[in-house]
Order: C-alpha cells, then sequence, then structure tokens
C-alpha cells in the first residue's frame, strides 16, 4: 500500500478519533453535574441544543406544524446533543414553530408559549438559527423578534421571596435591541394576578437581561451595549448602589456567543459575563441592590409598595419577555439554567469551562450565486 496513503488513512483515523473523544467529553460531563457536586442543583434547565446534565435522555423541544402535528426532538445519546435530523425530518416545510422547551431538572418546569392576561406571544420558527458545535455536529438555536416569548407560571423549586438563585445563559451579542425586555430567569405568576392591578413593583422578578436598553438612564460602559443586566422590575440594572444609573464596569458583549450570569443573593447580586466559545467570566458588578428611587413612582405600583432590598420574586419563569408582557425586546437562545442558592467564583469557572467545550459556532450563510 501506498506510504502517503497510509499516512492520510491514519491522520484521518487520529482526527475523527479526536472529535470522537471530544464529544464524549461534552456528553460525559453538564453544567447541571457540576452545579449539583456544588451543592447549588438546577431547578430548571432549557437548551434546543444540548443535554444539560450527563444522564438527560430525554427530549430537549417540542416542535409543532401550523396543522397542529407535533414532535419531541430529543438528544441523540445520553448528555449528548439534539437529534437535528429528527426536527428535519419532520420540519421539512420550514414552518414548525418551538412549542415546548423542555425542563432537563427533576422539577419538570417546562416553558411554553405565553399566553397571559389576554397577551398571546408568538412562538419561535424552529428552523430559523442553525449553528454548529463539537465535530462540526448541526443544531438549532432559538431566534427571537418582536412578540415572541415562553413561559410557565406554576413551578416547582424555584426561588420566591428573597431566597437566593443562580443564573446562567448563553445568548449572542450580534442579535439585540434597546426594547423592553429580553429575559431568561425568574418572573411574576400572572395566573395569579393580572398585569393591570398585581404587584409588578419593585423586587417582584429576577431575571437576567441581555440588550442595550437604557430604562430610566441605565448603562453599561459606552454607548452602545449589549450588556448583561438584571430585571428587576421596574427597571433594567446592569449595577446596583452607587452604580445604579452607570456602571462603567459593566462591559459590552459582542461576540457570535455569550455567557451570562446573574447571582441573586439575599444581600445583594452579582452579574458576570464572557465569550461563550473561549476565556473566562468577568464580574461586571458585585455588591448591593439597586436604589429603588431610581424606578418609576418610586417604586409605587397598583397599591403595592416594592423595594430592591428585600426581594420579593415569585418564581414563575420567562424567556424572551418582560414580567409584565412587554415583549420588543430580540434575542437568541441556546440554554439557560437556573440553581439554587448562591455559587462560588469556582463553580461559575467550570460552568463556564464547560459551555466553552461544548464548541459552539456560527454557520456562515452560502453567498448568493
Amino acid at each position: 500500500q501506498d506510504t502517503t496513503t497510509l499516512h492520510h488513512e491514519n491522520m484521518q483515523i487520529t482526527i475523527t478519533g479526536l472529535a470522537v473523544l471530544l464529544h464524549v467529553a461534552v456528553a460525559a460531563r453538564g453544567p447541571c453535574d457540576i452545579l449539583d457536586a456544588a451543592g447549588n442543583p438546577c431547578v430548571a434547565a432549557h437548551s434546543t441544543v444540548r443535554a444539560l446534565h450527563s444522564g438527560y435522555n430525554g427530549p430537549l423541544y417540542r416542535v409543532q406544524r401550523p396543522n397542529n402535528a407535533s414532535a419531541n426532538i430529543s438528544v441523540l445519546e445520553p448528555g449528548g446533543f439534539a437529534d437535528i435530523a429528527a426536527h428535519l425530518e419532520f420540519c421539512a416545510a420550514g414552518d414548525c414553530v418551538i412549542a415546548t422547551i423542555f425542563d432537563q431538572s427533576p422539577e419538570n418546569n417546562h416553558l411554553y408559549q405565553r399566553i397571559s392576561d389576554g397577551v398571546v406571544h408568538k412562538m419561535v420558527n424552529a428552523s430559523q438559527h442553525k449553528i454548529s458545535v463539537t465535530g462540526g455536529v448541526e443544531v438549532f438555536g432559538m431566534w427571537f423578534d418582536p412578540g415572541h416569548g415562553y413561559h410557565v407560571d406554576d413551578t416547582t423549586g424555584i426561588a420566591k421571596g428573597n431566597d437566593p438563585e443562580s443564573l446562567y445563559a448563553v445568548m449572542s451579542g450580534t442579535h439585540f435591541n434597546d426594547k423592553c425586555c429580553f429575559d431568561y430567569g425568574n418572573s411574576e405568576n400572572t395566573r395569579l394576578q393580572p398585569v393591570s392591578t398585581g404587584d409588578y413593583a419593585c423586587g417582584a422578578m429576577e431575571a437576567i437581561y441581555f440588550g442595550n436598553a437604557h430604562w430610566e438612564g441605565n448603562t453599561g460602559a459606552g454607548p452602545t451595549g449589549p450588556w448583561v443586566g438584571a430585571d428587576l422590575e421596574a427597571g433594567m440594572f446592569y449595577g446596583g448602589g452607587n452604580f445604579t444609573k452607570v456602571n462603567p464596569a459593566n462591559k459590552p458583549l459582542t461576540t457570535d456567543f455569550v455567557t451570562l450570569h446573574l447571582k441573586g443573593r439575599t444581600d445583594g447580586f452579582a452579574l458576570k459575563g464572557g465569550d461563550a466559545t473561549k476565556g473566562g467570566l468577568e464580574t461586571m458588578y458585585n455588591g448591593v441592590r439597586p436604589d429603588h428611587r431610581s424606578a418609576p413612582n418610586n417604586c409605587h405600583w397598583h397599591g403595592f409598595n416594592g423595594s430592591y432590598q428585600p426581594m420579593r420574586k415569585q418564581g414563575a419563569i420567562i424567556l424572551g419577555t418582560g414580567g409584565d408582557n412587554s415583549n420588543g425586546g430580540v434575542g437568541t437562545f441556546y440554554e439557560g439554567i437556573i440553581a439554587t442558592g448562591v455559587t462560588s467564583n469556582e463553580t461559575d469557572d467550570a460552568v463556564q469551562a464547560n459551555i466553552v467545550a461544548v464548541g459552539y459556532k456560527t454557520i456562515p450563510t452560502p453567498a448568493l450565486g
């Protein structure tokens, strides 16, 4: 046999084997394994890309055709990536929507189309946003335009009141705007109280916000963003205390894939962010909560006197909207986690390393001939 050919084949086997090993490495340990081991168990874990726990072998999301026929899209293997072949076969016409994002935690906090207090939010096109991950595996993320939104009102295990929690999300620094509100996290329960009369005052929610809104003049570094923020109701904040209005330490996150982190303590909060494809997380803020006097009407809404300290979290979960049904924001969503308690810096670093190992990549749009 020709020596050159043999060398080429051996190289091919080595490269292929490396891709398989990388794939197995990603699947072998997910962020929820890390969080569980650290004593901060996942109580919500959502992704259209991958399993977030090494033992997860169920559906990631449900696609639905215009005729309401639907199919669950599961992982290829325990702890693995989404089965795109099943997605493409069922959604061959390209007109499916994502109807459900399944919670991979034991709490079953699945996300559904948000229909609350008379507002019907749209579902995202299931096949609009294809990306790739480790080994060249192709999967779909969620592309949100104005009007899209998901939620679940009645949950289990999600923090309420002033209980601590830690949230993570992977989004994109290239698809955002300044409208309210592209959020993922803890929100008000609109089944129990209408938006027009209920408690939607300061401190009623705690969600990751991502965009470049300058609500009541709030801003991160520079004029354009986007920045990781906290939607705490009646305001999206990039810092607190003396940095409630302007936080120059909160740097724009502009890469194709970004990791976002919100740590909700009993006595304050922290924000972190970074490139989801390399490096670590940078602390954008760590301190006391915002000054409630910065919110409109001094945080007084519908007879409720709000405050950011202590919090009054209600434990629902939203994706793509604000707590009060505001759905003017745009963004992308790949994965998100809500964990109990306050995570350590070491845990945050391990979660970020796990996200980087996914190998998130964009797929270039073919040039028109």
